[in-house]
């Protein structure tokens, strides 16, 4: 019989070792060999999916830049509108609010010419005492009267 020396069981215990270690990174190995063929996959599918979505993205901005050039034309053809009846109304203002102002204080000076020699009239009349409207209130005679003398 062979009886076994110390140098050789050393030698089985790293052969053992590095049989044990091998089967480790295989193992290893394996699995990320898989983990990148799986993430190979998700990138191409990936890839597929962007070019698409990046065309209707593309797509996207350009029709929103046409519509915004459209809306910055409607703006500015609003604005020379508002500058065209702006100056209409300076020259409406400028060309009849003289004159109407003439006219309206015309009729006034009339009515109270007109209303003067109606209340010459004798006091024995059953007629209501002449009311003045000022803004939306009613002031009886009365009261008129008294501010005329102040």
């Amino acid at each position: 019989m062979h009886t076994v020396s110390g140098g050789e069981v050393a030698g089985i215990l790293v052969a053992v070792f590095w049989a044990i270690l091998v089967s480790f990174l295989a193992v290893a190995l394996a699995r990320l060999a898989q983990t990148l063929r799986a993430t190979t996959k998700l990138v191409a599918d990936v890839t597929d999916q962007a070019v698409p979505l990046l065309a209707d993205a593309s797509s996207a901005v350009r029709s929103a830049q046409t519509q915004i050039d459209r809306v910055d034309a409607i703006a500015s053809d609003v604005q020379e509108v508002t500058s065209n009846a702006s100056a209409l109304s300076t020259t409406v203002a400028s060309t009849f609010g003289g004159p109407l102002v003439k006219v309206a204080a015309f009729g006034y000076g009339v009515r109270r010419a007109l209303g003067g020699r109606k209340e010459d009239v004798p006091a024995g009349s059953a007629k209501e005492p002449r009311r003045t409207v000022i803004v939306g209130r009613t002031i009886p005679a009365a009261r008129r009267t008294k501010r005329k003398k102040d």
